[in-house]
């Protein structure tokens, strides 16, 4: 059956599109040609997710977590995670990371270290620069005393490198796990 001819006795009818949008802090939104931008910082790249679902836009923490896995054979340096960032985005991140190498072969194996790293990193949007000075505890047994880990930078990425250990014949063969979380400010 048809509604035409019908009068609307509470008023106009509604809009067929919305014109303003509240936020979750009461907050109105209005539309410009019928549009609403959402924007998260780094497109989502820098912690931040954006997705939708019928009414709902839901912007939520990503995962700001890396994880990686390396493998040094003697005293040679190796990177666990190679964390690139956000091209043209300026910012601070913080780093906490932690890495652990277990040694299954070398004089005295098998063998473990272990270290954590807090330390910061500041980039223009094209060359990251590590902030002075990163705190590393560590702790080591046997041998891989002389191993190591740090953070460090190159180009617009921040590294969590390892160095190995020299048992003064073939090397140690050290397999290196590394967990990093961070926070970024813009």
């Amino acid at each position: 059956m048809s509604q035409a001819g019908i009068t609307n006795v509470a008023g106009s009818l509604p809009p067929s599109v919305p014109t303003t949008f509240i936020t979750d802090f009461g907050v109105p939104v209005v539309p410009a040609a019928n549009i609403v931008r959402v924007v998260t910082p780094g497109d989502g790249t820098q912690g931040i997710s954006t997705t939708g679902s019928g009414n709902t836009i839901l912007i939520a923490l990503s995962p700001s977590s890396i994880s990686g896995s390396t493998i040094t054979t003697g005293a040679v340096t190796g990177t666990v995670i190679t964390f690139p960032l956000a091209a043209l985005l300026p910012g601070v991140y913080t780093i906490d990371a932690t890495v652990a190498g277990f040694a299954i072969t070398g004089v005295g194996s098998p063998l473990g270290c272990g270290f954590t790293i807090v330390g910061a990193v500041r980039t223009d949007g094209a060359t990251a620069t590590l902030i002075p000075t990163q705190v590393v505890d560590h702790f080591e047994e046997g041998a891989l005393s002389a191993s190591s880990a740090v953070l460090a930078v190159s180009g617009n990425n921040i590294l969590i490198d390892v160095l190995g250990v020299s048992d003064g014949a073939a090397g140690f063969v050290i397999h290196w796990t590394a967990f990093l979380t961070y926070t970024f400010s813009a």
